[in-house]
C-alpha cells in the first residue's frame, strides 16, 4: 500500500480537530471528505477509515507513541507512524517519520495488549463501570466487539418500495447488498460506499440505519390509524420508521428539545413521503400536557451515554464524562415519569436506549414501576441487544402497558 502526503495531511487535521478541539468525529470526516473532489472512494475509504481507527485506538496508540493530549502536530504524526507501522505498512521517505522506532512500536504493541484497558483501548472508569455491570468474560466480549467497524446497514423504505425491489435498484447502481432474515427491512452494504450519492437515496427509498435501531420502531407494534408519539425523536430515524409502519395513516408527534434536529426530520420526513408527523418542539411542559392520556404508543427513546454504538461513534468513548453518565440517569428517570403520562390507558410504551449499561435500562425500567407514575404501567419484557451476540450496534428496550 502506497501512502499519499495530501491524505494523510487530511488525517492529521482530523485527528487535532477532534482530540483537541472536541469536534465530533462524523462531522469531522465529513468536512475533510468536502476537500478535494478528485478523491476517488479508495482516498475518501483511507482518510475514513484510518482517522476513525486512530480515534478508536487512541489510548493504545498514545501510550505506544509516548505523548499525551492535548496533541501537537507532531504528536499526531506520532500517533499516525503508530497506525502505519502496525498495519504493517512500510513508512514513506519523509520528515515526519525520521527516527520513527519500528522495532520499539512492535515491542511495546506487544507488551501493552496484555492489559484490557490499552489492548481495547478504553478509559479505566468505564472499564470499571463495564465490568461491574455486565461482568468480565461479558464485559471483555463486548468491547471486542464494539472496536469492531461498524457494517452499513440500510432500512428500506416501505412507504415507496420493497426490500427486494430496492437491492435490486440498488445494485443496478453498483452498490451490493445482502438481506438479514432477522431484520425485516435491513439491507447491508457488501463493501463500504458512499450510498447518499445514489439515485436510490434521493428518491427517498431507504434510509441509513443499524439493523438494532430497527427495531425498536418494530418493538412497538403500531398500527395505521392510531395515535403514537416519539418524545425524543431527534432527527427522526426511528420516527421515519413508525411512519412506515403505520402505513401513512394516523397521527404520529415527533417531540423534541432541539429544534434544529426536527428541522432535519422536515427535510428526510418530504424525502421519504412520510406525511402523517406532526412536529413539536419541547419549549415548556405545554406541549407534553397536551397529550396527556391520548397516545395509543408512546416512544422514549431516552438520551443515554452512548456506549452500546462506540463502533460507529469512538470519539464518544473520549468525550464522555463520569459526571455525564450520573446526570443522564437523572434525566432519564425525569423523562419516563412525565413524558409516560401521555400514554392513554391500554396504550403502549416502550422506553429505549443506545446503552449497554444495566443502570441506564432494567434498573430505570424496574424503578420507574415502583414510583407513583409507574405504578399505572405493567411491565411486558425487554429486549438487551449485545454487540458480541449479534453483530450489530448494543441496544436496550423494554415494552410496558398502561392500565386501563
Amino acid at each position: 500500500m502506497r501512502l499519499h502526503r495530501n491524505l494523510c495531511l487530511a488525517v492529521i487535521d482530523g485527528i487535532l480537530l477532534i482530540f483537541n478541539e472536541n469536534e465530533y468525529a462524523d462531522k469531522v470526516i465529513q468536512n475533510l471528505l468536502k476537500r478535494n473532489k478528485t478523491w476517488g472512494s479508495r482516498d475518501r475509504g483511507f482518510i475514513a477509515e484510518t482517522t476513525y481507527d486512530i480515534v478508536r485506538w487512541k489510548r493504545l496508540y498514545s501510550k505506544i507513541a509516548e505523548v499525551k493530549s492535548p496533541f501537537s502536530r507532531d504528536d499526531a504524526w506520532r500517533l499516525l507512524a503508530v497506525w502505519i507501522v502496525l498495519k504493517g505498512i512500510k513508512l514513506p521517505d519523509w520528515k515526519y517519520f525520521e527516527n520513527t522506532p519500528n522495532r520499539k512500536i512492535k515491542g511495546r504493541f506487544d507488551t501493552l495488549i496484555k492489559e484490557r484497558v490499552f489492548r481495547e483501548s478504553i478509559p479505566d472508569w468505564i472499564d470499571k463501570i463495564g465490568v461491574k455491570e455486565l461482568g468480565l468474560k461479558k464485559w471483555e466480549k463486548e468491547l471486542s466487539a464494539l472496536n469492531k467497524q461498524a457494517q452499513v446497514v440500510l432500512r428500506t423504505n416501505t412507504l415507496k418500495i420493497d426490500k427486494e425491489l430496492l437491492q435490486s435498484k440498488l445494485e443496478d447502481e453498483g452498490v451490493l447488498t445482502t438481506i438479514n432474515k432477522d431484520y425485516s427491512d435491513a439491507l447491508i452494504l457488501d463493501e463500504r460506499k458512499n450510498v447518499f450519492r445514489t439515485e436510490a437515496f434521493k428518491n427517498g427509498w431507504f434510509e441509513v440505519q443499524d439493523a438494532s435501531s430497527q427495531l425498536v420502531a418494530e418493538y412497538l407494534n403500531v398500527e395505521p390509524g392510531m395515535v403514537v408519539v416519539d418524545c425524543c425523536a431527534g432527527a427522526g430515524g426511528k420516527t421515519l420508521h413508525l411512519s412506515a409502519l403505520m402505513k401513512n395513516k394516523g397521527k404520529l408527534v415527533a417531540m423534541d428539545i432541539y429544534e434544529s434536529k426536527l428541522k432535519k426530520l422536515k427535510v428526510r420526513a418530504k424525502r421519504n413521503g412520510a406525511h402523517n408527523i406532526n412536529i413539536k418542539v419541547i419549549e415548556s411542559t405545554k406541549p407534553i400536557k397536551k397529550l396527556h392520556n391520548s397516545a395509543d404508543r408512546l416512544l422514549i427513546d431516552a438520551p443515554c451515554s452512548g456506549l452500546g454504538v462506540l463502533r460507529r461513534n469512538p470519539d464518544s468513548k473520549w468525550k464522555l464524562k463520569e459526571d455525564f453518565l450520573t446526570n443522564i440517569k437523572i434525566t432519564q428517570q425525569k423523562i419516563l415519569r412525565d413524558y409516560s403520562k401521555m400514554v392513554k390507558p391500554g396504550g403502549k410504551l416502550v422506553y429505549a436506549t443506545c446503552s449497554i449499561l444495566n443502570s441506564e435500562n432494567t434498573k430505570q425500567i424496574k424503578d420507574f414501576l415502583k414510583s407513583e407514575n409507574g405504578k399505572e404501567f405493567k411491565f411486558d419484557g425487554e429486549k438487551i441487544i449485545l454487540s458480541h451476540e449479534h453483530g450489530f450496534d448494543g441496544f436496550y428496550m423494554a415494552l410496558l402497558t398502561k392500565n386501563k
